[in-house]
């Protein structure tokens, strides 16, 4: 399974971040992969302007191929858009990185039904 997770640096250690649009870095993993490999996005979609954002961010998803993504939270507009491309939201809250993949790996991930914001 291919997830994406919101992050506030590009480490597995970092802390998430709770904002999906806003997300500084996007850490992308695959629990089916061997090893620890990890790929850190730089969220442009992050600098842009008061409105988009999420929208923007989910059609980076959207491009990595995930199954998942985990943040905080998620609004309207970006659950729509990964609600159509068929890709699970997953809220999960103070946590790292590293504890978002350990749960994925167990399979304990439930998808929100709607937005979270």
């Amino acid at each position: 399974m291919k997830i994406a997770i919101t992050s506030q640096g590009k480490e597995l250690s970092s802390q998430m971040d709770p904002r999906f649009g806003r997300t500084r870095y996007l850490i992308i993993f695959d629990t089916d992969a061997a090893g620890n490999e990890l790929k850190v996005i730089d969220n442009e979609a992050a600098m842009q302007a008061a409105h988009g954002a999420g929208v923007a961010t989910a059609q980076t998803v959207i491009r990595e191929n995930v199954n998942v993504v985990i943040s905080g939270n998620f609004g309207p507009n970006a659950f729509r858009v990964l609600n159509a491309a068929g890709i699970k939201a997953v809220v999960l809250a103070d946590a790292t990185v590293e504890k978002a993949i350990e749960i994925a790996r167990q399979n304990k991930l439930d998808a929100i039904e709607g937005a979270s914001v």
